[in-house]
């Protein structure tokens, strides 16, 4: 692989900041995007613009096939059993907002729903709304690294009253890749009709998944973390619940009928989304995927990934007062290291880096709960992606030395 011949498709990278190149690691909140993928949405305006699905004429049938042709490779490419199974949407949490509005029925008093303490807000708003509105009980899981502890602490909370079991496959803080089939099969074996939400959000841009063999009901990602545009989502709902689950939002395209006394929906997928779709966002994405096929597809992203995030925390451990947060053993995380320094907050951290043109994040990365269990208001975080390299790091570790100098 060719990591500055790929450097080349990304136009943003050749900006300086402060006077310094630019180097990216803030790609867990938002990855950069390949020049192919700017053409492809430059492209579809240009040439094809129009509504989906409902004009006769030329361009809006150019238009239909382009976003349903791009359905097919985005469920292709996580494993759906058809591109039925996939609903478009805004991303991961209008997917995971839109899904527990439609599982509000199912949920009643004493209910449960169990998650995780290292959820990402957008995979636990929802759920705490939910249980607040129909007087459910939300049981969280603290065990966070070890699979052993995490695997005894689910199966001691799994009681005859819970409905819902939700959680991320990777952290947004601490990299930790969850054993989701472990945890299904669990599940399963505990009660075949409790539902499996899955925050796919931090994994899709950095490990292979396939939805299908997961043994999950739900699963919520987004185009924009694995170099795809922003404002685009996907969630999968596994095909034993198409037809059963509500339709989250109404108008027009998901209906079949509507009269004064009463209406009736569109087949899937188009049940699901109500309104003018996001052509472009869907015909972007798919050719993310493309781009990400074409430099050797997700096995070769996560082998570079994972390279990068070993060389990073072994680089980091050499700094005095630094804690990684999570495991330091790269194999059991995606392309993500979180950590603190001694008396030295995140956000300074973070701005200093930037005024020598180093993007990282600090703050809390929406995982508030987290960071109160590990006794933290904050952490600074990097996170990398197929264009960042050994040398980038070398950079970012010398420069924070440099930095916590003047910090401290």
């Amino acid at each position: 692989m060719n990591v500055k011949k790929i450097r080349n498709d990304f136009p943003i990278l050749e900006r300086k900041i402060n006077g310094n190149p630019l180097i990216y690691f803030d790609n867990a909140a938002t990855s950069q995007k390949p020049l192919a993928v700017i053409e492809a949405i430059s492209d579809y305006y240009k040439k094809h613009n129009a509504n989906v699905h409902r004009g006769i004429h030329t361009l809006s049938d150019e238009s239909t096939q382009l976003y349903e042709g791009a359905r097919k490779t985005i469920a292709e490419f996580i494993g759906a059993g058809s591109p039925n199974e996939l609903i478009f949407t805004k991303g991961t949490t209008d997917s995971l907002n839109s899904l527990a509005i439609s599982l509000c029925k199912e949920i009643n008093t004493d209910d449960e729903i169990i998650t995780t303490i290292a959820e990402h807000h957008s995979n636990f708003l929802p759920w705490q709304k939910l249980a607040e509105k129909r007087g459910a009980a939300l049981k969280i899981l603290r065990t966070i690294d070890n699979e052993k502890l995490f695997i005894n602490e689910l199966e001691k909370t799994l009681t005859e009253k819970t409905k819902i079991v939700t959680l991320t496959q990777a952290s947004n803080v601490l990299g930790t890749i969850s054993p989701i089939m472990r945890i299904a099969e669990k599940v399963r074996q505990y009660n075949p009709n409790i539902k499996i939400v899955i925050d796919g959000a931090q994994s899709l841009p950095h490990i292979p998944v396939n939805v299908r063999k997961l043994n999950i009901d739900f699963f919520a990602f987004s185009a924009h973390k694995m170099m795809g545009p922003m404002g685009i989502g996907g969630l999968w709902i596994k095909k034993e619940h198409l037809e059963e689950l509500e339709p989250f939002a109404f108008g027009g395209g998901m209906i079949n009928e509507v009269t004064i006394e009463k209406s009736s929906w569109a087949e899937v997928p188009h049940k699901f989304e109500a309104g003018t779709p996001d052509v472009a966002g869907a015909i972007g994405w798919a050719k993310a995927i493309k781009y990400i096929e074409k430099i050797g597809g997700m096995k070769t992203l996560q082998k570079h990934c994972r390279e990068l995030t070993k060389y990073a925390i072994e680089n980091l451990q050499k700094i005095d007062g630094l804690k990684i947060l999570g495991s330091a053993d790269a194999e059991k995380r995606t392309g993500l290291v979180s950590f603190t320094v001694n008396g030295v907050h995140a956000h300074d951290i973070a701005g200093l880096l930037d005024s020598k043109g180093v993007a990282i994040r600090a703050g809390h990365h929406c995982a508030a709960p987290l960071h109160e269990e590990l006794g933290i208001n904050a952490s600074a975080r990097v996170s990398f992606q197929i264009y960042n390299t050994k040398e980038e790091i070398d950079y970012f570790v010398e420069t924070l030395k440099e930095g916590l100098k003047i910090l401290r």
